[in-house]
């Protein structure tokens, strides 16, 4: 049967996914089970948070992809943006019979068609606003339906559809499949879109800077003419993509109309205080547990699109205080000895900063190890060589682990042991090293009491946090 490009195949009781580990692909596994269908998925190379996740909505994962995945009898086979043509699985697929179509295709036809869609877009921060923009909605009474691309403490899915008129969504730009190599957040039907940021990212599938803009254009040129753009004004790439908005536009960041403000930081609870300011004026004070002036401008935006929506001030109030963060952004996984081990999933070289300046602020006074692993299709690609060098200032100790991928060619890829040397060119106390376990055993011998460990990663870095704490434990003699 061809790709599956309008409505849903009928009748449909089983649902297949391909690459359902992946967060968004992991959260549509989610709603679907919670809508009634049975779901199974296939994926290789699985690792917690996702793998917990789906276990504990007892949804079977076939590991590897393979032609056999598909014999169970399913009547949809959802392809995640992973899954390459040449798999077995996707070649058994395409020749065969069962309909199939993208993640994005089935959330808009069962979730989105009826509902205002706030669509959280950006190279960065994606996470971060959409978790609280749907945390703060539900809180107030709103009952959204809500799809967010990490694991939000305090809720035991990463998806639903909720019961309201609204949905939350994180809006990926990265394209949708094998055979749709359009965005993800063009089939998302935004009604509101947030857009936090413009850079070069995804080396991967775009060429350059102005690859990604158009895609951003695509979005914000689709919103409906009563509808709004939230957008990071300050930043320049984001006000050319806005150009031609076709509807209403709130416009936030240092000096613009939605503006905010620290007013304190408290270093034993990890929560910052912080004013939004409307032209200038108070509009409401919060405290929320995101901590750093990337995170006051992110809850800026959520609050400027949740108040289009109609939500007041004093109906958020709640969940900012309520709110506990989302797993894998600043997440506390232990401390062992007065030695705090965090985990953040900072790879592109702007969050790296952010990240840093932000637990420098969250952690005042404390020594801060950042240890980084380039992990992702860009960060192992010399593209941001020596940005990255300049993205570590606020760190007293850098950890960088090779990982060299030899798909890359050589001359492309970036080289780690040189961004070492370049970091300690400028002062900083940087090494590189190859293993794992090398990583673990310098941090076990030379951590102290007060200090701060903070792992980079965007994959799950075999398992370093846990293995740290244990070492930890093991030097000083803690049960």
């Amino acid at each position: 049967m061809p790709l599956v490009t309008e409505g849903l195949p009928t009748p449909l009781e089983r649902i297949h996914i391909m690459g359902v580990c992946g967060t968004a692909m992991g959260s549509i596994a989610g709603m679907l089970k919670d809508a009634g269908y049975e779901v199974r998925g296939s994926d290789t190379g699985v690792y917690p948070p996702m793998s917990d996740y789906l276990a504990e909505l007892e949804i079977p994962i076939m590991e590897g992809f393979v032609a056999s995945n598909l014999a169970w009898g399913p009547e949809l086979v959802v392809v995640g943006n992973v899954i390459r043509a040449i798999y077995e699985e996707a070649a058994a697929l395409t020749a065969g019979e069962l309909p199939y179509c993208s993640f994005p295709h089935v959330l808009g036809e069962l979730f989105l068609k009826d509902a205002h869609s706030i669509v959280v877009s950006g190279t960065h921060g994606k996470t971060t606003t959409t978790a609280i923009a749907a945390w703060l909605a539900d809180s107030a009474g709103a009952n959204p339906g809500y799809l967010v691309g990490g694991i939000v403490q305090g809720w035991d899915r990463t998806a639903r559809a909720g019961g309201g008129s609204l949905f939350v969504i994180e809006g990926d730009e990265y394209d949708t499949a094998f055979f749709d190599k359009q965005p993800k957040f063009v089939h998302y039907r935004a009604n509101t879109a947030i857009l936090t940021s413009v850079e070069f990212d995804h080396a991967d599938i775009y060429a350059d800077l102005d690859a990604i803009k158009a895609s951003f254009k695509r979005l914000v040129q689709g919103l409906p003419s009563d509808g709004c753009l939230v957008a990071r004004w300050d930043h320049p790439n984001v006000r050319e993509v806005s150009a031609d908005c076709p509807c209403a536009i709130r416009r936030y960041g240092p000096g613009q109309e939605w503006d905010g403000e620290v007013k304190s930081v408290d270093p034993e609870t990890g929560k910052m205080t912080f004013t939004v300011l409307l032209e200038g004026k108070p509009f409401g004070t919060f405290t929320s547990s995101l901590v750093g002036e990337h995170n006051l401008y992110n809850q800026v935006a959520a609050v400027a699109a949740l108040n289009f929506y109609g939500l007041k001030p004093v109906q958020l109030s709640e969940g900012f205080e309520s709110f506990e963060g989302i797993k894998r952004r600043q997440q506390i996984r232990g401390t062992v000895a007065g030695i705090t081990v965090l985990d953040d999933f900072a790879h592109h070289p702007t969050a790296v900063e952010v990240t840093t300046a932000a637990l420098k602020m969250r952690f005042a006074g404390r020594r801060l190890w950042i240890v980084f692993e380039p992990r992702s299709n860009t960060s192992r690609r010399k593209v941001f060589q020596q940005r990255y060098a300049e993205s570590f200032a606020g760190a007293d100790q850098i950890i960088l682990k090779a990982t060299p991928d030899l798909r890359i060619e050589e001359s492309e890829r970036m080289d780690p042991e040189q961004l070492a040397a370049d970091l300690r060119a400028k002062g900083h106390e940087a090494i590189c090293l190859a293993e794992t376990d090398d990583v673990i055993a310098n941090l076990a011998a030379n951590a102290m009491e007060g200090d701060v460990i903070a792992f980079f990663s965007n994959g799950a870095f075999d398992n370093v946090h846990e293995r740290t704490l244990d070492a930890l434990r093991a030097r000083f003699d803690v049960q």
